[in-house]
């Protein structure tokens, strides 16, 4: 059984250790440093380029319990991580150099395990799996569009934040569409004077400078908040908060609304609308809650501005992590659409997994839904409008209630134990 994994990242890595050690040849492609990035600045596998913190470790967090998911199956990383683990308070923060070094080292070592060096321009014959993440090489680019058969891959220049429907003040805002009713929007409504405040804000908050890798022209269609209100007070109330066509649940006009759209159908995470932002996420968090209906609003992820490569997997990848159109390519890590170090990590495993079931000639089936892993992996695959990458967050999670957070925790565990059974058998 033999496979080709290309890109040494953290899920490269993970799919190429879980294949490896379960008898699998595998032949892992890195082009660094050979061929360098804008954003890596060592040879090292699974290179942490931004951050040294893999998240919360507390099992309230769905990041804590996407990492006790992985543990319990055995991931490469997550042992690493734990073991090269520093002081951090509730996150899992980990000694950036120790990390990749005793990853390169265990992958280079391993005697399944074929480390090369270069840079793959072509999709070679046989299983492979392609985690060449957000920074793929414009030639690979070219590549995966070709057998993709998407026109273009997407480029990730613009998200809003999402914010935990639970954490919204609902007496502070109104269900309804411009000129209609309904309840496809939820607005959140600010006087003149709360308006004024919220915009002073924002026009002195604390910004994130791009990176040169990450400098791209604004699109019209997506500038930054922050740059229509550097154009003058009133842009924004002829953009993103103009309150045209809705009434209050008084029947007047707000003199601003914040529209908020549902980003699953039990309204459990809700999108601010045209909140596409280059704010630090404290700034985020200071400014956006100016807004009443926002004040105790708990972020499940952040608005951001940059560049990055990703495919539209709910179109092109079944739920197994295969190409549609050519099953023995599988893909894993960030270009999938997954946000995030762990979630990259869990990719990589589940990839991993999977075509080995493929090479066995064995049915794969994911973890199920009410899984971190699971619901991760449902987001990716299943069919959506206006695909954005996610990091993992308990909204995605089947059957969550904040109410019963622990009986989600303590199920979700069940499943990916009886799930893990299910792979060994």
């Amino acid at each position: 059984m033999e496979v080709t994994v290309i890109g040494g990242g953290l899920a490269g890595s993970e799919a190429s250790y879980q294949l490896a050690s379960r008898g699998a040849r595998v032949t892992l492609y890195e082009m660094r440093p050979k061929v360098g990035t804008e954003a890596h600045k060592t040879p090292y596998l699974s290179e942490l380029v931004c951050s040294n913190s893999l998240k919360s470790r507390e099992l309230s967090d769905a990041h804590g319990l996407l990492k006790e998911e992985l543990r319990r199956l055995g991931s490469l990383l997550m042992e690493v991580a734990d073991r090269t683990s520093i002081p951090g308070g509730k996150a899992l923060v980990v000694d950036r150099d120790r990390f990749a070094l005793e990853i390169t080292h265990i992958i280079e070592n391993h005697p399944n395990i074929s480390v090369v060096r270069e840079e793959v321009r072509k999709i070679p014959e046989g299983v492979v799996i392609v985690a060449t993440g957000p920074l793929t090489s414009p030639s690979f680019s070219e590549e995966i569009r070709r057998m993709t058969g998407e026109e273009n891959l997407y480029f990730f220049d613009a998200i809003s934040p999402i914010v935990d429907g639970e954490t919204i003040d609902m007496e502070r805002a109104f269900f309804g569409v411009r000129y209609g009713e309904g309840d496809d929007y939820l607005n959140c409504p600010m006087t003149e004077e709360e308006y004024k405040r919220f915009y002073e804000s924002l026009l002195r908050a604390e910004k994130v400078e791009f990176r040169d890798f990450e400098r791209i022209p604004y699109f019209e269609g997506c500038l930054p908040i922050e740059v229509m209100a550097e154009r003058g007070r009133d842009t924004l109330l002829f953009g993103p908060l103009k309150p045209v066509g809705l009434k209050d649940r008084q029947g007047r006009r707000p003199y601003a609304v914040v529209q908020l759209r549902r980003e699953d159908s039990q309204g459990r995470m809700w999108n601010l609308v045209g909140f596409q932002t280059k704010l630090t996420y404290s700034e985020q968090e200071r400014v956006f809650r100016l807004v009443p209906a926002l004040r105790n609003a708990k972020f499940l992820r952040y608005g951001s501005i940059h560049r990055n490569t990703y495919i539209n997997s709910p179109k092109v990848l079944n739920e197994r992590l295969q190409l549609r159109r050519e099953e023995r390519i599988f893909f894993a890590g960030q270009i999938t659409g997954v946000e995030g170090y762990v979630e990259s990590t869990s990719t990589g495993l589940l990839a991993g997994l999977s075509a080995l079931s493929y090479l066995r000639g064995k049915e794969f089936h994911p973890p199920p839904r009410g899984t971190a892993i699971g619901s991760l992996i449902a987001y990716i695959t299943e069919e959506r409008r206006d695909f954005q990458p996610m990091n993992v967050n308990f909204g995605l999670i089947d059957g969550y209630r904040r109410a019963k957070k622990a009986e989600v925790v303590e199920r979700a565990l069940h499943l990916i134990e009886e799930w893990k059974a299910y792979v060994e058998s």
